[in-house]
């Protein structure tokens, strides 16, 4: 049945959306990137690539050197400098001191964090730019600032409580501060995301109490934010050199920068192991976060869609 003069036969409607409601010719195509664009963007992703990995490729070259070979005019291979990373007494205690401490400066960050931050948005949301004001400040002082400030309290410490007082595990009340400015924002993401008001509340009303209702309702839904918070404290710990050196502390960083003055070959191989653990640890988190799987599986669909 033809409609009015000009007018053609409408088709049936097809597993795409009917004739009414298909898709024009050449929707989507605007979204298409030419072939310039294409070149840019490749170009840019090289040149980040390359500025990344070349210093990796560069400490890996140097840290497997071996003895010089005169008729290659280059150095044999070998594993010798990871294989005597733990032959340094003072380069494990290091390494077990940051692992501690970054252990305990997750926990101590979130315990202040994350009740502090629920209680705010709940109960007193008008302390919430006060609050992110002073977890942001950390970044506007500098830690030889830092330092000097709490270099007296770290003496009277290791003055009149012994062994506690002088353990490097102190190091964690101010790796607390530190961590603070990027912990914050990426909690902050999180409670952003969900409506954490309405959570609480229905919480409440059904008779738990707030240590419940933070533990069993609130956490399991930031757990991306928190994991986040987690990972961006740890690698900032294992990082961590000016303070612990200024009070005199064996941290990773430190031992690294001392053995660099007798082995530089084992400094190196050190340095680069702790940059790919950070790397598998980030890795994971992304890959293995809570909403990853679904993130993955919604993205090809969005395409689909578009």
């Amino acid at each position: 049945m033809s409609g009015p003069s000009g007018t053609g036969a409408l088709g049936a409607a097809g597993p795409g959306g009917g004739a009414l409601i298909s898709r024009p010719k050449g929707a989507g195509r605007g979204r298409r990137q030419s072939r310039p664009q294409l070149s840019a963007r490749a170009a840019i992703l090289f040149v980040v690539f390359g500025y990344l990995l070349l210093p990796l490729f560069a400490m890996l070259e140097f840290s497997t050197r071996g003895d010089y070979d005169p008729a290659t005019g280059g150095y044999f291979r070998s594993l010798a400098s990871y294989a005597a990373i733990f032959s340094y007494p003072d380069l494990v205690d290091g390494i077990i001191n940051s692992l501690e401490i970054a252990v305990l400066t997750v926990f101590g960050m979130l315990l202040l964090l994350v009740p502090t931050m629920v209680w705010t948005v709940v109960r007193v949301p008008r302390m919430r730019p006060v609050i992110e004001f002073l977890c942001l400040l950390p970044l506007a002082i500098p830690a030889i600032v830092l330092v000097v400030g709490i270099a007296p309290v770290y003496r009277w410490m290791g003055q009149h409580l012994g062994a506690v007082g002088g353990s490097p595990l102190t190091l964690t009340l101010i790796n607390i501060i530190l961590v603070l400015p990027y912990s914050y924002r990426a909690i902050d993401s999180s409670l952003r995301s969900i409506d954490t008001a309405t959570l609480a509340d229905a919480a409440r009303s059904l008779g738990a109490g707030w240590p419940r209702t933070i533990l069993q309702v609130i956490v399991p839904n930031i757990r991306g934010g928190i994991l986040s918070a987690a990972v961006l404290a740890v690698a900032l710990v294992l990082g961590e050199f000016t303070i612990s050196s200024l009070l005199s502390f064996n941290t990773l960083q430190v031992v690294i920068f001392l053995l660099g003055m007798r082995d530089p070959f084992v400094s190196v191989a050190v340095a680069l192991a702790a940059l790919v653990f950070a790397f598998v640890l980030l890795f994971a988190i992304t890959r293995f976060a809570p909403g990853a799987a679904s993130r993955a599986k919604r993205a090809p669909l969005e395409e689909t869609a578009a």
